[in-house]
C-alpha cells in the first residue's frame, strides 16, 4: 500500500501538465503547416508523447483545437468582458483598452495564429469553424457592439450601424494578424509596427466616430 501511495502523487500531476503540454504543440503545428496538414501523430512526436498517450486526453484534431480555444482565447474574451463591465472612463478609452488588450493578449502571442488558420480553412471544417464563432466572434462581437452602442447614448459617438461598424473596427486587427503568420516573414522590408499600426488605426477611427 505504501508504495501505491507515494506513486499517485507524480502521476496525477503529469497527467494535469500534458494536456497543455499537447495544445501547446497542437497549436504550434496547426499555424505552421494548417489544420488539415496536421496529424495527431506529428502533434503527439511535438509534445515528446507517444500517440497512444495523446489519445488519453483527446481523442481527434477538432478536440484538441477546442482546448486550444479553451485554455487560450476564451480567457481573454472573459478578461474583456470583465473590462466591459468595470470600465468607467469614456467610450473612446473602453474602445481602445479592448482593441489594444486583443492584440496584446492574443495578436501578439502564439494564438494570433489562429485567425489565419481559420480564414484559411474555416470552410473545409464547419464544426470547427462553428466552435470558433460561437465562442470567439460572437462574444467578440458583442463586447464591441456594446462599446459603440456606449458611446452614441453617451453623446460621444455619432450614431452608426452598428453591426457593420463592428465589423469595420476589426477588419484591420484581424488582417495585422492574417500578414504577420502568412506573407509577413516572406516581406521583411515591409514589416509592420504593431504598436504604430493599431495607433493610427485608433487615431482613424476615433475621428470618425466624432459627432
Amino acid at each position: 500500500m505504501p508504495l501505491c501511495d507515494s506513486a499517485d502523487p507524480p502521476r496525477r500531476r503529469r497527467k494535469e501538465a500534458r494536456p497543455q503540454e499537447l495544445t501547446a504543440a497542437a497549436l504550434e503545428l496547426f499555424t505552421e503547416r494548417g489544420f488539415a496538414a496536421t496529424r495527431l501523430e506529428d502533434i503527439a512526436a511535438r509534445a515528446g508523447v507517444s500517440k497512444g498517450t495523446l489519445y488519453l486526453y483527446f481523442d481527434s484534431k477538432e478536440a484538441l483545437f477546442e482546448a486550444v480555444i479553451r485554455e487560450g482565447i476564451i480567457p481573454a474574451m472573459n478578461e474583456g468582458r470583465t473590462m466591459l463591465e468595470e470600465h468607467q472612463g469614456s467610450a473612446s478609452e473602453l474602445l481602445r483598452c479592448l482593441l489594444l488588450g486583443w492584440w496584446e493578449l492574443l495578436g501578439e502571442s502564439p494564438l494570433g495564429g489562429v485567425p489565419k488558420l481559420m480564414v484559411s480553412e474555416a470552410g473545409n471544417f464547419p464544426k470547427v469553424a462553428a466552435f470558433y464563432r460561437e465562442n470567439v466572434i460572437d462574444p467578440g462581437r458583442a463586447l464591441l457592439r456594446e462599446a459603440l452602442q456606449r458611446g452614441m447614448d453617451q453623446g460621444e459617438f455619432r450614431t452608426v450601424d452598428v453591426g457593420m461598424a463592428v465589423d469595420v473596427i476589426f477588419a484591420p486587427i484581424l488582417m495585422l494578424a492574417v500578414w504577420r503568420y502568412s506573407i509577413g516573414p516572406c516581406c521583411a522590408e515591409e514589416e509592420r509596427d504593431p504598436v504604430r499600426f493599431l495607433d493610427t488605426h485608433f487615431d482613424l477611427l476615433i475621428k470618425g466616430l466624432r459627432p
